[in-house]
C-alpha cells in the first residue's frame, strides 16, 4: 500500500516514500519554506517500521511494529501510534492527516512555551478558532 498525493487531505504532499518502507508526509511546503514561516515549523509526519529511539543510526533498524508521528517541529512531537503493519500505518497516517488540516489536532496543548505566532499561522491554514 502506497500513497498518492491526491489522495491525501489538502495541504499534505508525499516528501519521500521508501517501497513498502518509511514515507514522509509534510503540511504546506509552500508555507513553511524559510521565507513566509520557519522551515524548521513544517509539519511532518512519519511513517516508519523503524526503531523511535533517537540515538544515532537506530531510526535505520527495522521493528515488527510500524509507528505513525506526527512532528510540529524537529523535536516537538505532537502525536505517535503504533501499528502491526504497513498497510495499517498508512490507513492510521491518512487519517491523522485529514484530522490535521480540518483542525481536529490540538497543537498547543504539546508545547511547554508558547509559540503564538506558529499557532495563528497552523489556526490560519487549518481553518480553526483559537
Amino acid at each position: 500500500m502506497s500513497f498518492e498525493s491526491d489522495a491525501l487531505a489538502d495541504g499534505w504532499r508525499v516528501w519521500n516514500e521508501e517501497p513498502e518502507g518509511r514515507t514522509v508526509l509534510v503540511y504546506r511546503p509552500d508555507v513553511f519554506d524559510g521565507d513566509a514561516s520557519p522551515a524548521a515549523c513544517l509539519p511532518t509526519l512519519y511513517v516508519t517500521n523503524g526503531s523511535p529511539r533517537k540515538r544515532p543510526g537506530a531510526a535505520h533498524r527495522e521493528t515488527d511494529e510500524w509507528r505513525v508521528t506526527l512532528f510540529l517541529e524537529p523535536e516537538v512531537e505532537a502525536t505517535s501510534e503504533r501499528l502491526d503493519d504497513r498497510a495499517a500505518a498508512v490507513t492510521a497516517a491518512r487519517e491523522l492527516a485529514d484530522r490535521f488540516a480540518s483542525g481536529g489536532i490540538d497543537y498547543r496543548d504539546v508545547y511547554q512555551v508558547p509559540r503564538e505566532r506558529y499557532f495563528e499561522k497552523l489556526d490560519e491554514l487549518v481553518g480553526r478558532k483559537a
